[in-house]
């Protein structure tokens, strides 16, 4: 379970997207190729090898707080966990990157007040590290923390820039939702006895525990959520009214409704619906800008990096000194 967690972690953490079209293609001709110190460029935008150890380095360490340091070699559908942590982090770095090119172009800088926490929190960051972490992070400076905090706090100015004015209106209806109980098989015989025993008089609870196959019985959703069959047939019972049986995915479902309406979780639904519009918004600009930028990979270097394995190493902190210094 704790592997099956990890693999879906890391996947999430794949940002960055070149998906967008438009633009004129930028032209940025290297006459010097990659110094042993660049990972990569964007533009005329380097990433220095310390740049990447220090990201590379915090979060394998994240994990293995987790999940232990076995998970490494566990395999994926695409490769080693270890090799898609690899690919996460320099997606990440990369869109941090991007973001602030798109930020030059915009004109938006960093303020004197917010260049000052960027130099107090590599202070507090790079105070905290012991000799074997700043060895195992290319002997990274203070400098270059500052560096990464100036830049990750550029990034954030930019997405906040981009979002600022979109604050749309969610109805109820639209952020709605319901929970409701189920009768999963994948046997349509066995959901025609499940239904029969409820027409029967057969409570609802007492059929879900004889017939039930799914991990879940009570589940809550929202629109979009789930098959448009089962959707439509959730949303349109009243409360305590079973429906009928439904063929939903790869098996049949009878549902009871236990609430039509959760307010506490339609409200968190709100705001999740607002963030995803906002988060679109954004990708839309992005995405278009991304397409245009040169950008040149290491590959030789990159491909000769591997995860640290020294026990002394054990550095976490560096996006929890940063939200410290420029959370919400």
């Amino acid at each position: 379970m704790k592997k099956a967690v990890l693999i879906m972690a890391v996947s999430v953490m794949l940002l960055l997207s070149a998906c967008g079209s438009g633009g004129s293609v930028r032209k940025v001709v290297f006459t010097t190729g990659f110094s042993n110190k660049e990972v990569f460029r964007i533009e005329d935008m380097p990433c220095s090898l310390s740049e990447a150890m220090v990201y590379l380095v915090n979060t394998q360490k994240g994990y293995e707080r987790s999940f232990g340091p076995e998970i490494w070699q566990v395999k994926t559908d695409d490769g080693t966990v270890e090799e898609r942590l690899k690919e996460s982090v320099l997606a990440k770095i990369a869109q941090i990157k991007a973001m602030n090119l798109l930020a030059a172009e915009s004109g938006i800088v960093l303020e004197e007040e917010e260049i000052l926490k960027t130099q107090e929190a590599a202070e507090e960051y790079y105070s905290s590290l012991s000799e074997a972490d700043i060895a195992a992070m290319n002997n990274v400076t203070q400098k270059e923390i500052e560096n990464i905090y100036a830049q990750q706090a550029l990034a954030d100015k930019l997405y906040d820039s981009i979002i600022k004015d979109i604050n749309p209106e969610v109805s109820d209806d639209e952020a709605r939702i319901i929970t409701v109980a189920q009768i999963f098989t994948k046997d349509l015989d066995k959901a025609r006895r499940a239904q029969t025993l409820i027409y029967e008089g057969n409570s609802f609870e007492d059929v879900a525990t004889l017939c039930n196959e799914a991990d879940e019985g009570t589940i809550s959703f929202g629109k979009g959520e789930r098959d448009i069959e089962f959707e439509n047939a959730a949303f349109n019972l009243r409360n305590e009214e079973v429906s009928g049986i439904i063929e939903s995915g790869d098996g049949y479902v009878i549902l009871k409704c236990i609430s039509t309406f959760n307010r506490d979780e339609t409200e968190e639904n709100k705001v999740r619906i607002v963030e995803q519009r906002k988060k679109e918004a954004f990708g839309a600009k992005y995405d278009d800008f991304v397409a245009s930028l040169t950008k040149e990979l290491n590959t030789k270097l990159w491909e000769s990096v591997t995860l640290v394995d020294d026990e002394n190493v054990t550095t976490t902190s560096l996006l929890e000194v940063y939200n410290k210094y420029f959370g919400d």
